[in-house]
């Protein structure tokens, strides 16, 4: 079943941007870091002042219609007020994450035709020369962080006087660019993570932003009071989805993309909602319950017994069971000693959490529902604008991405592949016609390389890749994202469980150790093993692991086998431990 696209009201996200403001303008539109350390606050009038003059500014520089302005930074006001004034100019933005190495962002900013980079500061500079002149068609950096040389370098405080004196001879300027805007016109281009090869660019249109923003408002879930606090890589398509949801509905972002304030930050803004990639709810589940057990004692029994009480309430709602009396009252005393606790250190005001970008073990989302915090798990990729799937609050289904937005209608192919169709789907791939043709058929029907299965309510439960699925040396099929899941959840410790199995004939896994939980376990190899034994129980004999190695070190950017958004690139890391692999099944001992 296929609910309709809710009505789009607006021919660009410029256009909505410029309604919100006016809707709203006094009213609080971002928070952000301040020198000082207090957060100030920016209106929806200041936001669209600040714009404009950017806007202008950039017009000012010559950008046409659709050329492409990059913007490589962390996620900070700045970034949002650049894409902004990208879109009122009537450009498209190119996202480059700023850990991005100088032969990728060299080759992204020639491959989108780039003619002006927003840098956050001289490191990112440093990554767009190319002897005397910046890399491809750049012709002018505007610096986030830095003085600029007032030419072809400028400070984002130069950019704003360059559309100040421009607007002041061309007051009308920005709003034709913005009259000119139709649906159909390039609004972004983002560029895949790249775990098999070279980026490829994902056009999207004012269209699928539009419609994405729609869809969630149209949940009624988020209201314009609500609190976000972004902090998640708006370079991402995750990211910038949730800037679409906020010229929607009009909400307040708190934003600040510094990882290590990320818990600080939480008390500090009493959010209502956020969003995060599974890796950061499992690194808080492995952080709170090895704190606490390496207390021990009477608070680690009753903070046991509390998420056992917990987590039974959760199970027995989600079979559609009645919570016996005898059990609420013990919820109640959980509640009251431990899960208010750890609310609280969530700022309080927590109405929900939200997951995507990767699968989400279900004893994480078991966990946080049993704490009072829901995770709405949702699914969606780059080339869907970011989400097609999600749960609504008050109606989870553990171990489901939830049910398709309005519009976006759903099939399973023949081979259990995922095929998706509607508003949010991508024009196609910057340059590779050919690439396009491969996903996406003659009847729009796009082909998400995932592996999944709809139940009779049209949730959507995701079992794998299909590039993923290893064929041992016996014949058997084993899907391992599933398995590396199950061991990560079953040991708070594991950081990664990368499985290797294709060809081989048993299955084993190489393992990374979050440093700050294994500083806190006794006997870590016991742990492990345990963990693997409990795993090893719920899989067919072939599918079990047989070996593990621990890896020297966490998995980084820089060794290229994590992409930008922190998925795993499982060939790096085969090609990196190939001699570690081969002892596995040479039968050495580690």
């Amino acid at each position: 079943m296929t609910t309709q696209a809710p009505p789009l009201a607006h021919s660009s996200t410029a256009a909505l941007f410029l309604e919100q403001c006016h809707r709203s303008a006094d009213r609080e539109a971002f928070r952000t870091p301040a020198e000082d350390g207090k957060w100030r606050s920016l209106t929806w009038a200041d936001t669209e002042l600040r714009a404009r003059e950017l806007a202008a500014g950039l017009l000012a520089l010559g950008v046409q219609r659709e050329q492409r302005a990059a913007i490589a930074a962390t996620t900070r006001l700045e970034w949002v007020l650049a894409d902004v004034a990208v879109a009122l100019a009537a450009a498209a933005t190119t996202t480059v994450y700023p850990s991005t190495n100088a032969d990728d962002v060299d080759y992204i900013l020639r491959d989108c035709g780039a003619v002006v980079v927003f840098a956050e500061d001289e490191t990112q500079l440093a990554k767009l020369r190319s002897g005397r002149k910046f890399v491809g068609d750049v012709t002018h950096v505007v610096l986030f962080d830095g003085a600029g040389d007032g030419d072809r370098v400028l400070s984002l405080g130069q950019l704003a006087e360059l559309g100040r004196d421009h607007l002041s001879e061309h007051p009308d300027l920005v709003d034709q660019a913005v009259a000119g805007i139709t649906p159909d016109s390039l609004a972004t281009i983002v560029y895949t993570s790249g775990t098999t090869g070279r980026p490829k660019g994902v056009e999207l249109t004012h269209r699928n932003w539009l419609y994405l923003g729609a869809a969630v408002a149209s949940e009624n879930v988020i209201r314009h009071d609500h609190v976000q606090f972004l902090w998640l890589p708006l370079s991402h398509v995750f990211g910038k989805l949730l800037l679409a949801a906020q010229y929607e509905v009009g909400f307040i972002t708190a934003i600040d993309g510094r990882i290590d304030r990320i818990v600080d930050n939480i008390g500090l803004i009493q959010p209502s909602f956020m969003a995060a990639a599974p890796r950061v709810f499992e690194k808080i589940y492995s952080r709170v319950v090895s704190t606490t057990e390496s207390e021990g004692g009477l608070k680690a029994k009753i903070f046991a017994w509390a998420f056992k009480v917990g987590i039974d309430a959760v199970r027995r709602k989600a079979a559609g069971k009645v919570v016996p009396p005898w059990r609420a009252a013990q919820l109640a005393i959980a509640d009251r000693l431990v899960f208010s606790k750890i609310r609280a250190r969530f700022g309080g005001n927590l109405e929900y959490l939200v997951s995507g970008s990767a699968a989400l073990p279900p004893r994480i989302a078991e966990w946080f529902a049993a704490a009072g915090l829901p995770i709405l798990e949702g699914y969606g990729l780059t080339e869907t604008t970011g989400a097609s799937f999600v749960n609504r609050p008050g109606n989870v289904k553990i171990g489901t991405v939830g049910q398709p937005f309005p519009g976006t209608e759903v099939r399973i192919a023949d081979d259990g592949e995922i095929l998706l169709r509607g508003p949010g789907v991508m024009r196609g791939y910057h340059n590779l016609p050919d690439k396009t043709a491969e996903v996406i058929d003659s009847d729009g029907w796009f082909a998400t390389g995932d592996i999944g299965e709809l139940d009779d309510e049209n949730f959507l439960a995701i079992t794998d890749r299909k590039k993923d699925l290893f064929k041992t040396s016996g014949g058997k099929y084993i899907a391992p994202t599933a398995i590396e899941s199950a061991i990560k959840a079953e040991c708070p410790m594991i950081s990664n469980a990368i499985v290797v199995a294709d060809g081989r004939n048993f299955a084993s896994v190489l393992l990374t150790l979050d440093p700050d939980a294994i500083g806190q376990a006794a006997d870590a190899e016991a742990t492990i093993t345990g963990a693997l034994k409990k795993v090893n129980a719920g899989l067919n004999k072939w599918e079990t692991v047989k070996q593990y190695r621990i890896l020297p070190r966490e998995l980084t950017v820089e060794s290229g086998e994590l992409t930008p958004s922190l998925k795993v690139k499982r060939p790096v890391v085969m090609r990196n431990y190939a001699s570690l692999i081969d002892d596995i099944y040479s039968g050495k001992r580690a």
